[in-house]
């Protein structure tokens, strides 16, 4: 079931989610099938529990091919539940966001350019990578989902966050 996508503003976006603690359960299926069912009806790259109102530490990502990402590489499609970031080295990229929590807008956020990450999959069984490129940035965008942080919290220039259509004139930029 497609359900609402909470946009920036709403007090909800703002709270720490808590972990999940029972996994492989019908109603853990139900959130992972409308949080991927979400996501693909909007052509997003990523989304967060909390997104659609369910206070939990479970993100879902990934895609082989995203229109609204031409240049980006695939990233495979994962379920992270109870995820734990840890950056690899100091590097940080500036790279271009959206949000579907965020409509119609972009903005220029610094990330970790490589990390691990590790959690649980819908099943609780362990889960750990390390990555680097857009698959590390659709991570960290997610999972700050998980502590009620929006992109445009991490924006360092507010010149370099505007408008899609206004950043980008002619281009096809739905929200992430």
């Amino acid at each position: 079931m497609i359900r609402e996508v909470l946009r920036m503003g709403d007090p909800r976006l703002l709270q720490q989610s808590i972990p999940l603690e029972r996994f492989g359960t019908p109603q853990l299926a139900e959130l992972l099938a409308d949080m991927r069912d979400t996501m693909a009806a909007l052509n997003g790259a990523g989304l967060a529990a909390p997104q659609i109102g369910v206070p939990l530490r479970v993100v879902i990502f990934g895609f082989e091919h995203n229109e609204r990402y031409p240049d980006a590489e695939s990233v495979p499609f994962t379920i992270l539940c109870n995820p734990v970031l840890t950056p690899l080295g100091e590097a940080m990229e500036d790279g271009w966001e959206g949000c579907l929590s965020v409509p119609g807008m972009r903005g220029l956020v610094p990330r970790h350019a490589r990390l691990r990450y590790r959690g649980l999959d819908q099943d609780g069984r362990p889960l750990e990578r390390e990555v680097s490129g857009f698959h590390a940035r659709v991570v960290q965008h997610e999972c700050d989902h998980l502590d009620g942080i929006l992109y445009p919290m991490r924006i360092r220039d507010l010149r370099q966050f505007g408008f899609s259509e206004v950043l980008f004139p002619g281009e096809d930029l739905a929200d992430d």
